[in-house]
């Protein structure tokens, strides 16, 4: 009988190494090492860009929008200024301010783009929003009459600059005396801002209330107000407050249920690329699978002379769990770390491949923003590394439990 020393982890250990006749067993348990790597990393790796990507637009759309807005179910807001009162006494809230939006066209000599026109008061838009601080050339404070902030891209679609002076034209019609025609006005661009965002920097230009208000002839009202709150989060409950305080002649939204659908549809991807990706973990497994199962037909002679020494099932079976555990906790480690290196520094190397290929990998008209952002969040990796660890010790036990129900007798009976 077997005394003394663990003689499961001995042996487990060794049979890790193999010999030269056992050669392909060892490449398949490396390979199966590889694949449990591959896998955990590629799992930390795309969770921490789908986070990093959610709350970089987050970021950029409550950057540019408010965490909440009041509009009037009935149409422009009227009496705007005893809604902000009362909006401003809500627990939660830290600024409001009025705001005008409508679709407009804004031209420049043969050049010209449809774009999301917004009077805000310049005053009071930076407590609300960071229009301010992604202003890049310019200024908000002491913005002049008619003058209009410009996005990014737009301008440069636009070929204008700072001073410049471009068309404004909306919708909304002038009786004359050859029929209706819509009502331009020629404003002068005093800045231009970068929020990050392609939507927004593309098809968005701010200019005066008052000056909407004059465009429009919208005297004393108002498309809605913009409400900011101590945080994101804050938002929902205080949306909830509005709309009771505030009554059924008003419509709240926060910031989610602006974006519901959008951020509903980032979880639903941030889960089917962790189902996805699980299954390169489960694929590894299989091979754990496979490679114990033909360690146990090769050592069926060595299991046969543990029995007849005193071993007992339980230790045959501890021998080969010690041996796939390894594997799965060498594998899920390695992957851990390269999952780590790689989210840490994914920007930094696709930033490098593009600038030797000379191509662009990442494209702000199509995927919103024009860089890959990553955030590690320490559940996800817990989840991860937890998930490979219970995976892979559940391969180990069939074969396992195969090796353990070798006969003696039979397997010594030609010896």
């Amino acid at each position: 009988m077997l005394w003394g020393e663990r003689y499961e982890w001995i042996i487990g250990l060794r049979y890790l190494r193999a010999k030269r006749s056992e050669f392909f067993i060892s490449v398949i348990t490396f390979l199966s090492m590889g694949g449990v790597a591959l896998g955990v990393a590629a799992l930390i790796t795309v969770l921490a860009v789908m986070t990093g990507f959610r709350e970089e637009l987050q970021r950029q759309i409550l950057g540019v929008t408010s965490y909440v807005t009041v509009r009037s179910v009935s149409g422009n807001l009227e009496n705007y200024a005893k809604v902000m009162d009362q909006t401003a006494k809500v627990p939660g809230v830290t600024a409001v301010a009025p705001y005008i939006a409508i679709q407009a066209m804004v031209s420049v000599q043969a050049r010209s783009a449809g774009v999301m026109l917004r009077g805000i008061d310049p005053e009071l838009e930076p407590k609300v929003s960071s229009l301010a601080t992604n202003i890049k050339q310019g200024k908000l404070a002491g913005m002049p009459e008619f003058g209009i902030i410009l996005g990014k891209r737009l301008a440069q679609h636009l070929y204008v600059e700072l001073d410049d002076t471009v068309t404004v034209m909306v919708a909304v019609g002038s009786v004359t005396a050859v029929g209706t025609l819509p009502r331009m006005k020629r404003f002068k661009v005093v800045g231009i801002f970068d929020s990050g965002m392609y939507e927004y920097d593309n098809a968005l230009a701010y200019i005066r209330l008052e000056d909407a208000q004059r465009l429009l002839r919208m005297e004393e009202t108002v498309t809605g107000v913009e409400v900011m709150t101590v945080t994101p989060e804050t938002a929902l409950t205080v949306g909830k407050d509005l709309r009771q305080r505030l009554g059924k002649g008003f419509w709240v939204q926060d910031w989610m249920e602006m974006n519901r659908n959008f951020f509903r549809a980032l979880q639903m991807e941030k889960a089917v690329m962790f189902v996805i990706l699980l299954l390169v973990v489960l694929v590894a497994a299989f091979n754990i699978i496979s490679s114990l199962i033909m360690v146990v037909m090769e050592k069926g002679r060595e299991i046969a002379i543990l029995k007849t020494m005193g071993a007992r099932s339980g230790g045959i079976m501890a021998i080969f769990i010690i041996n796939g555990g390894v594997i799965g906790v060498v594998g899920t480690s390695l992957g851990t770390g390269l999952g780590l290196l790689l989210s840490l520094n994914l920007e930094r190397a696709l930033r490098a491949i593009e600038k030797i290929f000379g191509i662009q990998l990442i494209s702000g008209e199509v995927y919103f923003i024009d860089h890959v952002p990553a955030k590690v969040l320490t559940s996800d990796v817990l989840w991860i590394t937890g998930m490979s660890l219970v995976i892979t010790l559940m391969a180990t036990l069939y074969p396992a439990w195969r090796a353990a129900r070798v006969d003696p007798v039979e397997a010594l009976r030609y010896e």
